[in-house]
């Protein structure tokens, strides 16, 4: 692999800029489904770089962001309440529940801790047998491997007092259900380089067929978000739909094999809610019946429903790419990262949070 600075040189980009604006001729808009890209776009000044024909729409892939409310005061409840150990990542613990974050229950005494592994966790429950231990399982395709797989450790190590709080969301039921919205108007796809590369390409093919847009898989580098911005330009142009391997150096048309392998060994696709939008069908992963007693929805049962997001937060309108951060009432006033209305503001892939750090518009 190149070093990452390669993927930064400045005369590279802007004789990509020069091509993407020699390239195109008419008005699209191109929606980078990942957060992770999103910032790449914002932080660099890409966004006010391309020109006027090209507007890049900020998509849904924040896992953290759409994690449902009702789960994670489900996670608060567990951490106070059943007094378990609560493991997170921790881009996880800032982000609002219906009346705290994780970090404020922690503060309230809640054994909650931060991890970057889940098979961290699976050693702290072999460490404190007599205490219940609960990984927070959010994220997409991309961190499903590992957490799967901490569920295989447990299993084989026979242990009784680790579950997992799954919050799985998959990528190409969000791109279908962008494309379904009447209000959506986006003419192709910036897929998620790093989804790609334990799924591979094929899950694409369908989307492209069906709804005549071309997709192209998408590193997180400047130059990577510059070269896949191109290829999208040049086959709209070219009035093509095509599925296409930008990060080739990475990804792999078949994926990680070994690594799907593990994910349905353990889980299986279900419905799932996404916060600030709605339930989309066949959208994320649930742990299979073989494995359920290291479910911690079913194991604890908690009846939690799913509370009103903040009537001051337009964060559904954000990911699904029908507004921008700063079109948001509340943007940098009621809203900030340190007293977040919503989930974008406040993670790590966070369209708000990108405007706010990154844009200009804010003063900080």
């Amino acid at each position: 692999m190149k070093f990452l600075s390669e993927y930064r040189d400045p005369v590279l980009a802007k004789e990509y800029l020069k091509e993407i604006e020699k390239t195109v001729t008419q008005k699209w808009s191109i929606m980078e489904v990942c957060g992770g890209q999103t910032h790449t776009l914002v932080k660099n000044g890409i966004i006010d770089m391309l020109p006027k024909e090209v507007e890049m729409i900020h998509g849904p892939g924040c896992p953290v962001c759409v994690t449902p409310l009702h789960l994670i005061d489900k996670a608060i409840y567990l951490a106070l309440e059943k007094s378990v150990i609560l493991c997170s990542f921790g881009d996880m613990l800032r982000v609002p529940g219906s009346e705290k974050s994780l970090l404020e229950a922690k503060a309230e005494g809640g054994d909650i801790r931060i991890l970057y592994s889940p098979l961290e966790a699976v050693t702290i429950a072999e460490q404190n047998p007599d205490k219940e231990v609960v990984f927070f399982a959010v994220g997409f395709e991309t961190t499903a491997p590992a957490n799967a797989l901490s569920v295989l450790h447990a299993y084989r190590k026979k242990l009784k007092n680790y579950s997992i709080l799954a919050s799985h969301v998959l990528v190409p039921p969000a791109i279908e259900n962008v494309m379904e919205d009447p209000d959506s108007n986006i003419h192709g796809f910036l897929a998620a380089g790093h989804v790609c590369t334990i799924m591979g390409n094929f899950e694409y093919y369908p989307l492209v067929e069906k709804y005549n847009v071309p997709i192209v898989v998408t590193g997180f580098e400047p130059l990577d978000v510059l070269q896949g911005i191109l290829m999208v330009v040049k086959q709209l142009e070219e009035g093509k739909a095509e599925v296409e391997n930008q990060y080739s150096r990475i990804v792999r048309e078949e994926g990680n094999e070994e690594a799907q392998k593990v994910i349905f060994e353990v889980f299986e696709v279900t419905d799932r809610l996404w916060r600030g939008m709605e339930v989309i069908p066949m959208s994320g992963y649930k742990v299979k019946e073989k494995y359920k007693e290291f479910d911690a929805a079913l194991k604890y049962d908690v009846q939690i429903e799913e509370a009103e997001e903040n009537q001051d937060c337009i964060a559904g309108e954000i990911m699904k790419g029908i507004k921008k951060p700063f079109e948001c009432p509340e943007f940098g006033k009621k809203c900030k990262p340190t007293n977040p209305l919503g989930a974008p503001m406040v993670s790590s892939e966070g369209a708000c949070a990108a405007y706010f750090h990154y844009s200009g518009l804010i003063e900080t």
